[in-house]
């Protein structure tokens, strides 16, 4: 069986090529090769991305037993931990799946949404004014504090001051610039052995086991914080997680990272923009229906997706694009390429939240978080923290960028964040609407 043309230079390069620039490559292949081209990389063999829609929809809608886990990231297994969700075969996705789905619905969504807003009002305070600062951090530690709120609710004795203290430190020690790129270059087993990573990982899934084990040792109760509800799930025979179960979906729950780094890229891209700013914020104070914020997330999304490719590993032989793939291959879905689409997208390189006025996100040509039936559980729980977030700060203060030109994109632990961290500048809020025209900052499309 024959793959899709790619580069022939050697396995090492292409490698090496994708874990430091990652888009020109990708970029640069489909110009050359078209809508299907492979890369051969080490470690996890040979990769055929997709960029036509109707292939991304033969992935998603591929037969049960069609499909299985290939890791994008060579952090996930390592810092995730095997029983995680993300990295289950079925049937054991699909079970736990069933499991792990109430927290991201109903209730619990409004709770959620209402812990945003009070964490972002207690984070502000913190925030200099006058005076440039970063705002990826800063989206991390609010986003860190909720989820652990969510996760495991009120803390009357202080323990989960230890939590997030080790949570911090862990993901200092991922997001550390030459662990990623050994990571990327030895594969997630170095990175498993790594001494400094089982130093951070250690003390904090030690944690989790003891919150895990008190709670159950406590017997069911009326709280329905995330960890309750895991620990009190049931799978169809009746039988629950066990602790190590639940501390790998702790811990996938709570390594948050491209929700901060979403975060950071919808500050920068409305900073360069300042009237889709001022019409944001309008929307906000004015109490309106939030169409607009919902077309900000969605199109922030579109143009700086979390992860750039989709992947599964071929369980069986699939035919897509003409290509009658053999079994092992894994196949990449590029939501970078297919998102930055002319036939799909218009002025696709350009912050335009106004297309998601007009028409929904497409199934397949609007796939940040995946799709099918391994679509991200949290999706939902993203989109409702990023609104919240955006909601309180813009509503409470002023903004402006700390520099003119734009921001590029840097490999982060899990996804892709701005070069920059997202510079910006507080100043206290002023009485008479921004003027979109007082100030023009140069805006230059991202991602070249």
């Amino acid at each position: 069986m024959t793959l899709p043309p790619g580069p022939r230079m050697p396995v090492a390069l292409q490698s090496l090529g994708w874990a430091k620039r990652p888009y020109p490559l990708m970029k640069r292949c489909r110009e050359r090769y078209g809508d299907l081209f492979t890369l051969r990389l080490l470690h996890s063999g040979s990769w055929v991305f997709l960029c036509d829609p109707e292939d991304v929809k033969g992935v998603f809608t591929a037969p049960q037993g069609t499909l299985g886990v290939a890791l994008a990231n060579p952090l996930l297994e390592p810092v995730l931990g095997s029983h995680s969700v993300m990295l289950l075969e079925e049937p054991a996705h699909m079970a736990r799946r069933r499991l792990m789905l109430p927290p991201f619905h109903g209730q619990r969504m409004a709770t959620d949404a209402e812990t945003t807003a009070a964490v972002v009002r207690e984070q502000l305070r913190g925030w200099p004014v006058g005076e440039p600062f970063e705002l990826w951090p800063r989206m991390q530690a609010i986003t860190q504090e909720v989820i652990v709120r969510s996760v495991f609710g009120p803390d009357d004795e202080g323990r989960l001051e230890r939590v997030k203290a080790l949570l911090g430190r862990m993901t200092a020690v991922l997001n550390d610039a030459r662990r990623l790129n050994l990571a990327a270059a030895l594969g997630p087993r170095w990175l498993a052995n790594e001494k400094g990573f089982r130093a951070a990982k250690a003390p904090l899934e030690q944690a989790l086991l003891e919150e895990v084990e008190r709670r159950r040792r406590a017997g069911e109760n009326s709280r329905r914080d995330i960890v309750s509800i895991l620990i009190d799930a049931r799978y169809e025979d009746g039988g629950a997680m066990d602790e190590a179960d639940v501390r790998d979906e702790l811990m996938t729950l709570l390594t948050d990272g491209p929700t901060s780094s979403s975060l950071a890229w919808t500050f920068e891209r409305l900073l360069r923009h300042p009237e889709k700013l001022a019409r944001l914020r309008d929307e906000i104070l004015a109490g309106e229906e939030e169409a607009y914020l919902d077309a900000v997330v969605k199109e922030t999304l579109r143009l700086c997706p979390p992860v750039p490719v989709v992947v599964r590993r071929l369980l069986k032989p699939l035919r897509l694009g003409g290509y009658d793939l053999p079994a092992g291959t894994v196949v990449a879905p590029c939501v970078y390429l297919i998102h930055r689409d002319q036939a799909i997208y218009p002025q696709p390189r350009h912050f335009l939240p106004e297309r998601f006025l007009d028409r929904p996100p497409g199934t397949y040509t609007w796939i940040p978080f995946g799709g099918g039936t391994r679509r991200c559980l949290a999706a939902s729980f993203a989109e409702v923290e990023m609104k919240g977030v955006l909601r309180t700060v813009l509503g409470e203060v002023e903004l402006r960028p700390a520099e003119g030109d734009s921001e590029h994109a840097r490999r982060s632990a899990i996804s892709f964040s701005p070069d920059r961290s997202g510079r910006a500048i507080v100043e206290p809020r002023r009485s008479d609407p921004v003027n979109p025209e007082e100030e023009r900052w140069q805006s230059k499309p991202i991602y070249s």
